[in-house]
């Protein structure tokens, strides 16, 4: 009887063993798929172009473009010092001396700056396409798809996606969860530049394509930099 149980023990060592050593093979082949699946989806998305993304325009909900007349060309404040913009999101004005990374095009409410250092990359011909921080995280997701795909040749790669928060500036029009930003340059003869806003309801990939293509990035108050 006693060596029957310790028969019947070794063998429930045993498969729990093997079922440690299977669920470790399991967890480590894991691991190392995830990133390759994360490559190669990744390197597909890149050749996506950004109007196959999202809903198409007219099913978008998006606002006639705003034109809000443009300030603070050069204008530098101190890191950290609170700026009050007069529109939300902002489409120019002053701000810090650094601006965003010009290699990163997609940020969450974790590792996205300051609004200030944003609106420097404004300055350089940008366009921001701004979310709310409380969407879903399926349009978060897909916000982060566009900027992995490929834009319009008009923005030449200068476009970043960034939470908003409704703390940081005057509330937004009831129903639009996505807005896109640029600041132009001075047309010919004008002595007014302007910044650009359009909301939209619905993330478009179709409607962000329309308005950089509208405001390229060449249009812009320094467009050389970045």
């Amino acid at each position: 009887m006693i060596e029957k149980m310790q028969r019947d023990q070794a063998k429930a060592d045993r498969n729990r063993t093997l079922l440690i050593v299977v669920a470790s093979i399991v967890v480590g082949l894991a691991i190392i798929a995830y990133p390759a699946i994360r490559l190669i989806q990744d390197s597909r998305t890149r050749n996506q172009a950004i109007t196959e993304l999202g809903v198409a325009v007219g099913s978008a909900s998006c606002d006639k473009v705003i034109d809000d007349p443009a300030s603070g060309t050069q204008d530098h404040k101190p890191e950290g010092e609170v700026i009050a913009y007069p529109v939300s999101p902002p489409s120019s004005g002053p701000h810090y001396p650094v601006w965003a990374p010009f290699g990163k095009k997609f940020y969450t409410v974790d590792d996205r700056p300051a609004v200030p250092n944003l609106v420097h990359n404004l300055e350089h011909g940008y366009t921001i396409l701004w979310y709310r921080d409380t969407l879903a995280k399926d349009q978060i997701d897909l916000i982060e798809k566009i900027s992995k795909a490929k834009l319009p040749d008009s923005s030449t790669g200068k476009f970043i996606a960034a939470p908003f928060k409704e703390s940081e500036g005057k509330p937004w029009p009831d129903g639009k969860n996505v807005a896109f930003s640029h600041w132009s340059g001075n047309a010919a003869g004008a002595t007014t530049a302007f910044g650009h806003r359009q909301f939209c309801g619905s993330v478009s990939g179709e409607a962000l394509q329309q308005f950089m293509d509208k405001y390229p990035a060449a249009d812009a108050q320094e467009p050389n930099g970045g």
